[in-house]
């Protein structure tokens, strides 16, 4: 067929009405140079009608409106498809939607039902009767859920019987009225979320249900979700026991999964499963599962120390084939975790079925998700890594934390004797191999056959901290707590180069530098390379060397309800291979529901000194008020490090006292990131040897007046802490520096801290000079001696630093001398006004 091109006058710049045919050998060369170059310039187009002598009839402008043409049909093309695929996703949302709508209109009739059986039961209290065969509102409407279920055998026969069964509730609770599903906080349905989320209200257990939309065939989403242990993470192992056939062409699997236990302060939980899959009436593909028990007949497993046996009650996951590809799957969670078995300060992480939608039902969706984008995105997404790759490693780091958190006998892991004091526990594996796959090399540079790994962990309760704010802090001020001597020793250990023992001469960090890998779950969770430059010493000569982590952070979105934040590392070589040795390290801080009998949140203590708990409440021990309004977290620290055996009483004796500094840390940085203590003014104590914020806040404000003649904050009344209050919420950023040699930040409002990227705690590590450019360091050693003579001077607009390197212009800036009581010089203080970022 003839291609044809209307080329009017215009960008073409062609007569009007002239119209140019193309024949089917000058479209093929057309078509082949686009390909190759989609907008050629004028010299392009002068070589291609050079080049191609079929095209010597044409003009150059019709050539140049042809590629117009071209470039308009292939954006249309594109944006036809996306939009076709957004109609389908929004066909299928929308029927996802009507089928939501009628099991809650269902649940609904239901409700009115039961509300009338109650009616109906209060008023026959009042007439003494003797018949109990009318149900009570206790049963009414649950009839299925206290039904004795007659015992079965172990025979096929009996193990269908109980498929069929859990079938039958699971698609109850999937598509029906079994269980009262309230939509979880934060999770809006809509095209562009991950699905409808829901959780449970008033059954027994914990459960949580999804609906979604899925790219992938129903047969890939099964083999998926039946493989746990490549999506949940606290999923270590899962064994398939045996598998049966079943007559109408399905399967029943017998299964025994292990968990992990998320803190080192409860049991490890496993399972003993009977799995089902079939394929309905209607084309869609069932697995579902549940516990078996002696209760029912069929087949037992004994208990396996150190695990505390769970129950499944049924669950699975429902999914239908969509139109124009793709699935709807329906998956629910249901569960018992035997919240009984754990300390009571921790049993809401195994009470709450928003734990359980976070950490299993929208882990499995984030991963299908995430299998979808690199099934249509194969290419390298950083470090040369393969998405599928970087999945892997993030995999690895959180299974490797896992494993020394959880430190199993069976892997090798034995407890050892601790100091006296219990905040610390010391865990060694003298079989690393069996973990990591290679052998260490020491200072010989030969393989070590006496090499271990030791483990020290400790967990502690944080009040009132968002846990992704403490986490991003961890992660962003690494010097706020982690110490060089030990990531040196760790990484030389990794890196097969002679090292020395933490405590000898090896030098500071010259700096950081993050590199970005990939977003593995979107915003979610990231993993990046952390680079950091030390200069070591060594038998007194000076090697310089860049020290890597690979990172894994995860849970940073703060209105996520519910959620896990991670910060897991290990040391890695600059040479880094998919396959090399990992020894991760790091914190996992989970948040735990309030009560109403909430501790103090002016406190974070070891979670030890809350385990104090008596039978007939869970206040903490020594607890002051109960302020229900306050959130609790759990912070799990476990840190890893590899030695010779002979080193073993120095290692221990330094990895203890380092966990035990960074609980210190942890505490010191909690207690300053507290929200409450910053609508307290509690925590805004300036260093040590400084005056107290109020009295520091009085001399700002006064000093102002002084040497500007006008009032800085809008006239209120005079208390102290009305001052404070004004000045910590003042539009500008206000900050003060010391007088020395090198100026230091002391202080700093709110707008000021937003502006420098950084908390009161780390302000201090932050000199004046930092923030300037150049041009603004030479203006401001021009002016800061007119500073302390005059007493104040106006800075123009310009641009400084924050402490992320990000850089910040501000309209300007006025400094002034802050004197005290005794009208002595006592700092300097800065107001950038109307400032934002770049």
């Amino acid at each position: 067929m003839m291609a044809v091109a209307s080329c009017k006058e215009g960008k073409g710049g062609l007569d009007n009405g002239k119209y140019v045919r193309y024949t089917p050998e000058q479209v093929e060369a057309l078509e082949r140079f686009y390909h190759e170059c989609p907008k050629p310039s004028s010299i392009r187009r002068q070589q291609l009608i050079r080049d191609c002598p079929i095209l010597s009839n044409i003009e150059p402008k019709q050539i140049k409106v042809w590629f117009q043409n071209r470039r308009c049909r292939e954006k249309q093309r594109k944006e036809a498809s996306r939009l076709q695929a957004v109609n389908r996703k929004l066909t299928a949302m929308n029927k996802l939607l009507m089928e939501e709508n009628d099991r809650l209109q269902k649940q609904v009739s239901q409700l009115v039902y039961e509300n009338g059986c109650f009616r109906q039961q209060t008023l026959n209290t009042a007439l003494p009767t003797t018949d109990t065969s009318c149900e009570s509102v206790v049963t009414s409407g649950q009839h299925h859920l206290a039904t004795q279920r007659p015992p079965r055998d172990a025979s096929p026969a009996g193990l269908m019987s109980i498929a069929e069964e859990t079938l039958t509730e699971f698609l109850s609770k999937a598509t029906g009225t079994a269980v009262e599903w309230v939509q979880m906080p934060g999770m809006k349905p809509g095209p562009d979320s991950i699905g409808i989320i829901a959780i449970s209200h008033g059954c027994p257990g914990v459960a949580a249900r999804a609906c979604s939309l899925v790219g992938l065939e129903p047969t890939r989403v099964a083999e998926i979700l039946k493989d746990r242990p490549s999506w949940f993470r606290d999923c270590r192992s899962v064994d398939v026991i045996n598998v049966l056939p079943t007559t109408n062409g399905g399967t029943i699997e017998l299964l025994y999964m292990q968990l992990y236990a998320p803190t080192t302060l409860a049991p490890a939980r496993d399972f003993w499963l009977l799995r089902y899959t079939s394929i309905l009436d209607d084309g869609s593909l069932v697995v579902c599962e549940r516990s078996l028990s002696n209760t029912q007949g069929g087949p037992s497993m004994p208990p396996v120390q150190p695990f505390s046996r769970a129950e499944m009650l049924p669950s699975g996951y429902l999914i239908r084939p969509c139109d124009g590809g793709g699935s709807i799957i329906h998956i629910v969670d249901h569960m018992d975790l035997e919240p009984w078995s754990v300390p009571e300060v921790l049993r809401p992480l195994y009470e709450s079925s928003t734990v359980l939608a976070q950490k299993t039902t929208l882990a499995a969706l984030r991963h299908l998700r995430q299998i979808t984008h690199e099934v249509t995105n194969s290419n390298n997404t950083g470090w040369g890594r393969q998405p599928v790759a970087l999945r892997a490693l993030s995999q690895r780091l959180s299974r490797g934390f896992n494993e020394a958190l959880n430190g199993f006998t069976d892997e090798g892991w034995s407890l050892m004797g601790n100091d006296g004091i219990d905040d610390v526990t010391i865990l060694v594996n003298s079989t690393p191999n069996k973990m990591l796959g290679v052998n260490l090399a020491f200072a010989n540079g030969f393989p070590s056959v006496n090499t271990s790994v030791m483990c020290a962990k400790a967990s502690m309760l944080l009040q009132n901290v968002p846990p992704a704010m403490l986490t991003r802090f961890l992660r962003e001020h690494r010097s706020e707590w982690a110490d060089c001597n030990i990531d040196a020793y760790s990484a030389a250990v990794v890196q097969s180069i002679p090292c020395t023992l933490p405590g000898s001469r090896i030098g500071s960090f010259g700096g950081q530098v993050v590199l970005p890998l990939a977003h593995t779950v979107e915003h979610e969770e990231f993993l990046e390379v952390l680079k950091l430059e030390n200069i070591s010493h060594f038998q007194d000569s000076i090697v310089s060397r860049d020290l890597f982590l690979l990172q894994l952070c995860s849970g940073v979105d703060e209105n996520a309800v519910g959620t896990c934040s991670e910060l897991i590392f290990a040391p890695i070589d600059a040479s880094f291979a998919d396959e090399s040795p990992l020894l991760p390290s790091g914190f996992r801080i989970i948040p735990i529901d309030i009560g109403a009998d909430a501790s103090s949140p002016n406190r974070t203590l070891d979670l030890a000194s809350a385990l104090e708990i008596g039978s007939t409440g869970n206040r903490l021990s020594g607890d002051c008020s109960g302020n229900s309004g306050n959130m609790r977290s759990v912070m799990t620290i476990a840190f890893q490090f590899a030695f010779e055996n002979h080193l073993q009483e120095n290692v221990t004796s330094m990895a203890r006292q380092y966990v035990r500094s960074i609980i210190s840390s942890v505490q010191r940085l909690a207690l300053a990131l507290s929200p409450s203590h910053l609508s307290s003014y509690a925590g805004l104590y300036p260093p040590s040897g400084s005056p107290e914020a109020l009295t520091l806040a009085r001399w700002i404000c006064r000093s102002y007046r002084g040497h500007l003649g006008e009032e800085l904050l809008k006239p209120s009344n005079e208390s102290g802490e009305s001052i404070l209050k004004t000045l910590w919420h003042h539009s500008d950023a206000i900050m003060c520096c010391s007088l020395k040699m090198l100026p230091v930040f002391t202080f700093a409002n709110q707008a000021g801290l937003d502006m420098l990227e950084t908390t009161l705690v780390a302000l201090q590590d932050i000199t004046l000079e930092k923030i300037f450019d150049d041009n603004g360091k030479k203006t401001l050693c021009n002016e800061f001696p007119q500073i302390l003579q005059q007493g104040f001077t106006c800075l123009q607009g310009g641009v400084c630093l924050s402490s992320m390197g990000r850089p910040v212009s501000y309209e300007r800036a006025v400094a002034w001398k802050v004197s005290n009581e005794e009208d002595n010089a006592h700092c300097i203080c800065f107001m950038f006004v109307n400032w934002s970022f770049m």
